[in-house]
Formats: C-alpha cells, structure tokens, sequence
C-alpha cells in the first residue's frame, strides 16, 4: 500500500525541518550510518558478534523501519548503517529505568561504540568527513516517567537532556561531525494512551512537548561549543505522524486510532490478513504503540530529502 504521494512527502519535508546546519556531508556522500535509540529504530543487530555479523531483521513495524529504509530503498551510496539501538531504551537506565535491565541504553549504545567501532576496525573504516550518527529517543524517558510523582516536570527533562548531551559529546571527542536528531512523535495518539481517556492522552501531549523543546535547546548549544561541526539536524517527527494520522481516511488507512489483536506481534507477510481484521499493512499502529513500515517509510522518505539538501 502506497501511503502517501510525493507531494504529500515534500510537504511533510518542510514541516518536518527543526534546524539545519548545511554542512559538506549529504546523503550521497554519507559512507557510513550509526544510530542508536529504541524500538522504533532497533533492527536486533548485536554489534558485540562482530561489526559483520548478520542483522536479524527485528523490528517494531511488522517490515523495514526508517533505518532500513534509509539503508536500502533510500541508499544512494552505498551507505553502511550499524544499527546499535536496544528495544526499550533510554537515555540512562540510572535515571529511568527500561522494562528489562538487559536493554541497552543510549549510554550502553555510546559504549559499545566506543569498545569496537572507535577504533575503525576492519569493515568500519569510518571518517569525520563521511559518517553521519542518528538518535531517536526519548520516547521511553517520557513514557516511562509518565506516572511518576516524585520528579518535577520539565526540569527532569532537563536532567535528561544533560546525561544526552555527555553522551553526543563523547562521540565528538571519537571524531563524529555530523548528527541527525529526531524528536519524540505524537504518542498521545497512540492506541495505549488513548484508551486511558483524553486526559490521559492531553498531559502526555505536553509532556513530548517539553521533552522536544529541551533536545533542540540541547543541540543548539552543543552546536555553538563546536564550531567544527559539519552537518547537523534535527528531523521533527510530530508533523509527520500528524498530517498522517489527520488525513488517516484519505491516505488509505483502515484504522487510525486503535489496532487489530492478532497483528500485534507481527504477522508472516506485510499483507497477512486475518478476518474480521483489514490488511495488517492498511492500519497505523501495529500494537498499543508502534507504528507500521508505511508510517517508517515516510520518515525516512523525509529524512532522506532532508540529507541531500
């Protein structure tokens, strides 16, 4: 299924563009793609068996997610991504806990890194000049802490922030110039929170918002201590999953606001349908909170467009 046309992409394009430092690096010259992050971006890869060991292809979105679609239908050079995300995580674990202790966190990602591919090792052979390094989290921060009555909200948030910071920095001093930042999108929308009442979903709303509003600070910061930087961005997710979900009936999907059972743990196609059930490919959201390929493929669609500039 075809989920949006190519002007529907563009548009997303421009509202989609936080900030841009127009560097050397673009896309096409991009030889090398690390991202670290969560569910939405994790893919199974386990850098620890070897930095050629194979990808098992686990993800969120009953398909490819922006990381592999960024690495396969939007790879114009060749790109080779190690894709360090952990299903569950966040900034710290120290500060807010994942689900599991075995998930890594973004400060576990950044050490695995540090352990085996700062060192440029045979098959990673990466430079300043031609590496791009991608975040996407905090979706777990926010939705982790959501309950809790012991911190003071946004201020948390800036906590976070801070632990992130030392963590983007700490790839600086390995040599990374050039990142791309995505925010925390509207999880207010998704199926686990809607089902809990507009309250609910209106308090989570602000809460995203705080969070995003301190990561772009973060990063305008970050980018005025470095006055090396080449290409810096920050990707906002929030346009894109809205115009999606606005125009949800128009755009071909079946089912916007909740999601079938018996696809929420992935099915054996991407087309796989099961009465009384649509398509699995024709609904937004796979499970309470994960959306599907079609939605990936948009973001990456976006970020993709973004990069060649």
């Amino acid at each position: 299924m075809e989920v949006i046309g190519e002007h529907l992409a563009n548009s997303i394009f421009l509202y989609s563009v936080v900030g841009t430092a127009f560097g050397k690096l673009t896309w096409s010259r991009t030889k090398f793609l690390f991202t670290f992050g969560d569910s939405y971006t994790t893919t199974g890869f386990n850098i620890s068996a070897g930095v050629d060991s194979p990808v098992p292809n686990f993800t969120s979105s009953n398909g490819p997610n922006w990381v592999q679609f960024l690495g396969d239908t939007y790879n114009v050079t060749n790109t080779k991504v190690f894709n360090l995300a952990s299903g569950g995580a966040t900034i710290d674990g120290a500060l807010v806990p994942p689900f599991l202790p075995t998930v890594l966190s973004i400060v576990d990602q950044v050490k695995q890194f540090n352990e085996i591919l700062a060192p440029k090792p045979q098959g990673a052979q990466w430079d300043s000049s031609n590496s791009l390094f991608a975040f996407w989290i905090g979706i777990n921060d926010v939705g982790n802490s959501f309950g809790w009555t012991n911190i003071t909200r946004p201020q948390f948030y800036d906590t976070l922030m801070d632990r992130l910071d030392t963590q983007i920095e700490n790839l600086y001093k390995q040599g990374a110039r050039s990142f791309l930042f995505l925010t925390v999108p509207p999880t207010d929308r998704a199926p686990l929170f809607l089902q809990q009442g507009p309250a609910i979903s209106k308090s989570l709303r602000g809460f995203n918002a705080d969070y995003n509003v301190r990561l772009v600070r973060t990063i305008a910061r970050f980018k005025a201590r470095h006055r090396d930087l080449d290409q810096v961005n920050i990707f906002d997710t929030q346009p894109i999953f809205n115009l999606l979900l606005d125009n949800a009936k128009t755009l071909g999907f079946a089912n916007s606001t909740g999601f079938c059972e018996v696809y929420q743990n992935g099915t054996p196609q991407r087309t796989t349908q099961i009465s009384p059930c649509a398509p699995v490919s024709s609904y937004f959201w796979l499970n309470s909170l994960h959306p599907l390929f079609t939605v990936h493929e948009s973001i990456a669609h976006g970020i993709s467009t973004l990069l060649s500039v």
